[in-house]
């Protein structure tokens, strides 16, 4: 990693970040490089560890999520043994791909006491699939992926959603994603082949997969279509490509990014009401600004992205990317008013990582060979909020529960 540097926003005092593809004016050295090179640092920019940074005021300047804590010293577990016939498990087993490059994290922690976590065990084995007038299967949701194709596949596993071959397995049973497939991780393209296999498997078993759209699905679409177009940030001008490589974006990724995952991504909806769960991926009001009704705002997302305007996509981007807007006093209050305005009892979202909402430091030095001690969903905002991104981009875990939670 590169030594830190100041960038500036229209109005802003000088900020110190991390020297990671930090800037929407992107310098030569931090582009990404071509296929078969390895990213490393230039002259005259020694490579120091890794270090606190300050939060920018404008959080489309950074989203906030950022290093993955395994290095490339210590690779996943490969898939190559489990899905040979898969499309998405491009690389060899015992290494990242190339042009790999993880990126730093600095959210704001948390350190609330009025929260509690929920330990969910897994399914032993999957349970008989019920006949088709028994109505529909378990509902289960599952947090943000990020490119960590292994891990998503051991905890769908585990649930018993899917089988050894990683084929569905679970029935009628109901699986919704809550957005953010890519990015960070070493395979977001694999994540998402895997995520629109097993939507077709599912349907055929008489249950469903499907997908929310996060706000990384609207990076990587915006990158793709728009590169190095300008757009009015709200910050001084910036780009979807400087803006996606600043926040984990993979060279890898994109160059095995088809007009089948354009497609599939830009026709994801924002949020869904399942047995009582309004589901969405962001912890933010803003969907709000999008219609009175679930079909309004999923009907108002996909014509704003279909008229690619790059200045209307980069506002949803935008607005997706907000929030925290369910803790502190006046968390139960916004909680209420989705759930009175779309419908359901309880939010389910994924987006914040759960530890930094209990408090927790990842350990990106590998002090003490563990990571943040997520166990479960985080419940919040008077019980209204169920919080599911565990963290795997900093060595967490990624959730897979079945809803309604119990205990």
């Amino acid at each position: 990693m590169v030594e830190g540097s100041m960038t500036q926003g229209a109005g802003q005092e000088p900020v110190v970040r991390t020297a990671t593809l930090r800037d929407f004016r992107v310098p030569p050295y931090a582009r990404v490089p071509v296929q078969g090179q390895r990213l490393e640092p230039p002259a005259g920019h020694p490579v120091v560890p890794d270090e606190i940074v300050r939060p920018v005021a404008d959080p489309t300047l950074h989203l906030g999520l950022g290093t993955s804590a395994r290095s490339p010293l210590t690779p996943p577990v490969s898939l190559s043994a489990a899905l040979p016939g898969h499309p998405g498990n491009a690389f060899p087993d015992d290494e990242f791909p190339e042009g790999y490059t993880p990126t730093e994290r600095d959210l704001p922690v948390i350190n609330r006491g009025d929260t509690v976590q929920v330990r969910v065990d897994p399914v032993p084995s999957p349970a008989p699939a019920p006949a088709a007038d028994e109505g529909p299967g378990p509902l289960y949701v599952v947090g943000d992926v990020h490119g960590y194709l292994d891990e998503l596949v051991a905890a769908l596993r585990e649930q018993g959603l899917i089988d050894e071959a990683g084929a569905w397995s679970a029935g009628n049973a109901r699986l919704w994603f809550l957005g953010d497939f890519t990015d960070r991780g070493p395979d977001g393209i694999g994540v998402i082949d895997l995520v629109m296999r097993l939507s077709a498997e599912a349907a055929a078993a008489g249950g469903y997969c499907k997908a929310l759209m996060g706000n990384h699905e609207l990076l990587l679409i915006g990158a793709k279509r728009f590169g190095d177009t300008p757009v009015n940030s709200g910050a001084g001008t910036a780009t979807f490509q400087a803006a996606w490589l600043l926040n984990g974006g993979q060279k890898h990724d994109m160059d095995r990014l088809q007009d089948v995952h354009m497609q599939w991504m830009s026709r994801l909806d924002a949020v869904v009401e399942e047995d009582g769960h309004l589901l969405m991926h962001s912890d933010t009001t803003a969907y709000l600004d999008y219609g009175s009704t679930i079909e309004d705002v999923n009907e108002t997302v996909h014509e704003t992205i279909n008229r690619n305007d790059a200045d209307e996509v980069w506002d949803l981007f935008r607005k997706f990317t907000k929030r925290f807007a369910f803790r502190d006093d006046g968390g139960p209050e916004a909680v209420q008013e989705l759930l009175s305005t779309y419908g359901g009892s309880r939010v389910v979202h994924g987006h914040s990582p759960i530890p930094y909402l209990l408090g927790q430091v990842g350990t990106e030095d590998g002090e003490g060979g563990s990571g943040p001690g997520v166990d479960g969903p985080h419940v919040y905002a008077d019980g209204l909020a169920i919080a599911m991104d565990g963290g795997v981009t900093m060595a967490g875990k990624l959730l897979v529960v079945q809803l309604p939670l119990h205990g």
